[in-house]
């Protein structure tokens, strides 16, 4: 699972502008930024791209384990929820 959570780096520490509420013990990468050099706009949408990314892989994986179910029932269950 890829999860971006923005923050700062202060004092020695990084403090994160959410804490993410379903992860608890897991490795992480820091990549520091040059604020001269970001523009906010472009960096949500590389967060964005990162996380669709994951999402797709993450499917890749349940499809391979055989976690996915035939269309036709995912069909009617869309049905019945409108």
């Amino acid at each position: 699972m890829l999860k971006t959570v923005e923050g700062f780096y202060r004092d020695g520490q990084i403090q994160l502008s959410e804490l993410p509420q379903d992860i608890s013990n897991t490795q992480v990468l820091v990549t520091f930024l040059d604020p001269d050099k970001i523009d906010p706009v472009k960096l949500r949408q590389l967060i964005e791209q990162l996380e669709t990314i994951a999402g797709i892989q993450q499917g890749f994986e349940e499809v391979n384990r055989g976690q996915t179910r035939p269309m036709g029932n995912f069909i009617q269950e869309m049905q019945h929820l409108k």
